[in-house]
């Protein structure tokens, strides 16, 4: 595996450093590995929805084009993203 060495704030190392002490992880590299993880989560979510926006907005615009127009706010329209793909708005 290959190494890298990183710089954390001294509250980033309290945490890492009682997470380690707690027995939740074995070493900080477990813990860093972790949080890497979620943050790739996070922003595959975030991908996730710009890419139903960006389908929603292209309906509307296309609806637009050919004299279509729906009556929802935009919060309903934010709210029927957010159930598309399962996250809040």
């Amino acid at each position: 595996m290959a190494t890298m060495n990183v710089s954390l704030t001294p509250e980033m190392l309290s945490f890492v450093n009682e997470l380690t002490r707690s027995g939740g992880y074995a070493s900080a590299s477990e813990v860093v590995r972790d949080g890497l993880r979620l943050l790739e989560q996070e922003k595959a979510a975030e991908a996730e929805k710009l890419a139903v926006l960006r389908q929603e907005v292209g309906a509307g615009l296309a609806d637009l084009r050919t004299g279509q127009f729906g009556d929802r706010t935009a919060v309903e329209i934010a709210q029927d993203i957010a159930r598309k793909t399962g996250r809040a708005p």
